[in-house]
């Protein structure tokens, strides 16, 4: 959540920094700022909204300078004003902050008493003032910063700048992530290396602790026991990283249709001749596999979707136990771990925070760790045993899509290996499913043609404020999924609930301004999933079936009807995905949303 851009060079940077936010602005959208040394000091725009607001005023001003800063904001203390938009400032001090610190309050105070005075209601602008009341007790500003950066408490990332010190950029990563981009003459800083590829394909990962302080002509980095250290440089292909439209109306439709290359991109040397190779896991991976009586999945959003459909996988394919919980509760009790538990964690960025805290927490109670993520030089990647990378590519809509299936895809390998390393699964078995695998981007392919039906039919949901999803088995996790999707970009409160459960409660809701949407697959649960649908017609209840064409669902009066492929039982939940991202997608056009940036909500979810 939120975007920092920082650079400092022998060019004007303004435009490489507003460029930088435009790239970021899946993190956080509701201000965006900027702040620039000139000749005469520090010179600041902020904008309530969009980063192009920020763009139009810097250019009318004529803002520019050879260092500085920008963000883009995601609101967690104080409303999305100008005020509380970043950078914030103290005298010739300007700050950009991702996270929270959890102490501002206590230091707001204290910095008040000293005469400090506060424009904003941010956690943030206590950081510049800190700073700068360190500088009056002595010392140079490189010392001020680390002493101030030691009282603050929290998660975060600064980037900060110091107008009497124009030839340096100073950064701080505590919790938060921050790469630097390496160029000639010029240095960057960001929180996604994204923002950087216009000017660079070179970067360091800073690791968490980092002190880093940029000049034009180097960088230098302490750790967080304040010992100088050289970090590695990672050269990145950034045509793997390309990130328009490509033609498409809204990223999401775009990541959407890219689903059955991204699944093949995922399975590409990880599959062959019928079986799952165990090192795409890891060197450790077969002896892990082997050892493990039990697997423990942390993960939040759509990812914690994800890892709940594996739990059936897990436990119907490997014979493997298997647990699913959200990081955020499952960090904050206490824990009881089986013995020889592998902890799985799934994340799209590998910087959700209550993700990798969980992981910090848990990996010395397990056998080792595994994360199932889509960006190789994470944080989560570095700090786990072992690592899939799912390839899906950039995913820029803030509600995912490309990574969800990817993520299905990648645990279902899993499963396929764990249940072959405890003799679950046998060779016969291991080639049926990895076949339903190879079939699934031309799959994927006959069920985008459904498209046109589903963006007809979702008109009928424009005016409602309500949905209902249904779904029995491996299908329920699904149906969790469709309902966030909707909630997410077209702000209909939705909720989905296991069929079986209707009576239980959710009945109640149900009559003619209700939709009702249910997957059906043809599997062991249809006739259960069928009576469960009477229900509902039985009630005047409004339903929409994606339903297996061999499955003998009808349409009539009040049931519509939207045909599937006939699929494998395992590789189903992946298939069923797709219609309903599609079905949110076109109700969240109808009501005039914005899709890709939906309101309160940010793609990388780098806070607690």
């Amino acid at each position: 959540m939120c975007g920092i851009v920082g650079a400092i060079g022998e060019r004007h940077i303004t435009e490489v920094l507003i460029e930088g936010l435009r790239r970021l602005e899946y993190r956080g959208y509701d201000s965006a700022g900027l702040a620039v040394i000139d000749q005469g000091g520090i010179v600041r725009e902020r904008q309530p909204g969009k980063v192009q607001a920020l763009a139009d005023a810097s250019h009318a001003a004529g803002i520019d300078g050879y260092v500085g800063i920008a963000h883009t904001r995601w609101a967690t203390h104080g409303a999305p004003t100008q005020d509380n938009a970043h950078p914030h400032q103290s005298g010739d001090i300007a700050v950009v902050h991702n996270g929270i610190i959890e102490n501002y309050e206590a230091l707001r105070e204290r910095l008040q008493g000293e005469g400090f005075v506060f424009t904003s209601q941010t956690d943030t602008e206590v950081v510049p003032h800190l700073i700068q009341s360190e500088l009056r007790k002595g010392g140079d500003f490189i010392d001020a910063v680390k002493r101030a950066v030691a009282q603050l408490h929290g998660a975060f990332a600064l980037g900060i700048i110091r107008a009497c010190e124009p030839e340096r950029l100073i950064a701080v990563r505590q919790g938060s992530p921050l790469v630097v981009g390496l160029g000639i003459g010029e240095n960057f800083l960001s929180s996604d290396q994204l923002a950087l590829l216009p000017v660079t394909n070179r970067f360091i990962y800073l690791e968490e602790g980092d002190f880093v302080v940029l000049t034009r002509q180097k960088v230098s980095v302490w750790d967080r026991n304040g010992d100088v250290v050289k970090r590695p440089a990672v050269e990145l292909d950034a045509t793997l990283h390309a990130s328009t439209k490509g033609g498409y109306k809204h990223y999401m439709l775009k990541e959407i249709y890219e689903q059955p290359a991204a699944i093949q991109r995922t399975l590409n040397g990880r599959v062959s001749q019928g079986r799952v190779a165990l090192d795409a896991f890891g060197p450790q991976a077969a002896e892990l596999l082997a050892k493990a009586r039990h697997i423990q999945i942390l993960a939040c959003g759509t990812s914690y979707h994800a890892g709940f459909v594996a739990k059936y996988w897990f436990e119907a394919i490997a014979g493997i136990s298997c647990h699913v919980e959200v990081a955020s509760e499952f960090r904050y009790r206490t824990t009881v771990l089986p013995p020889d538990t592998l902890l799985v964690t799934i994340s799209q960025s590998g910087e959700t925070a209550d993700t990798l805290a969980a992981l910090r927490e848990v990996k010395a109670r397990a056998i080792g760790s595994l994360c199932i993520c889509n960006v190789p030089t994470s944080t989560l990647v570095r700090e786990s045993d072992m690592a899939f990378i799912t390839h899906a590519g950039p995913e820029i809509g803030v509600a995912s899509t490309k990574a969800f299936t990817t993520q299905l895809v990648a645990l279902l390998l899993l499963v396929l290996a764990a249940g072959r390393q405890h003799g679950n699964v046998s060779a016969d078995r291991e080639r049926e499913i990895v076949a339903q695998l190879n079939q699934l981007p031309n799959l994927l392919e006959t069920v985008l043609a459904l498209d046109p039906q589903i963006e007809r039919i979702a008109e009928r949901f424009g005016e409602k404020h309500h949905t209902l999803f249904l779904g029995r088995g491996a299908q329920y996790p699904v149906a969790m999924e469709g309902a966030l999707k909707l909630k997410e970009i077209s702000y209909i409160h939705a909720e989905a609930y296991p069929a079986g459960e209707l009576k239980h409660g959710p009945l109640a809701l149900v009559d003619n301004d209700m939709p009702v949407v249910a997957v059906a697959p043809k599997n062991d649960l249809i006739d259960k999933l069928k009576s469960n649908l009477q229900e509902v017609r039985a009630r005047a209840g409004e339903l929409y079936v994606f339903a297996d064409r061999n499955a003998d669902v009808r349409p009539e009066p009040g049931l519509t009807v939207f045909p599937m492929p006939g699929v494998a039982d395992e590789v189903a939940p992946i298939v069923y995905t797709i219609p309903l991202q599609l079905l949110s997608y076109h109700v969240a056009v109808i009501k005039g949303t914005d899709v890709d940036q939906p309101r309160n909500l940010a793609k990388s979810v780098t806070v607690e």
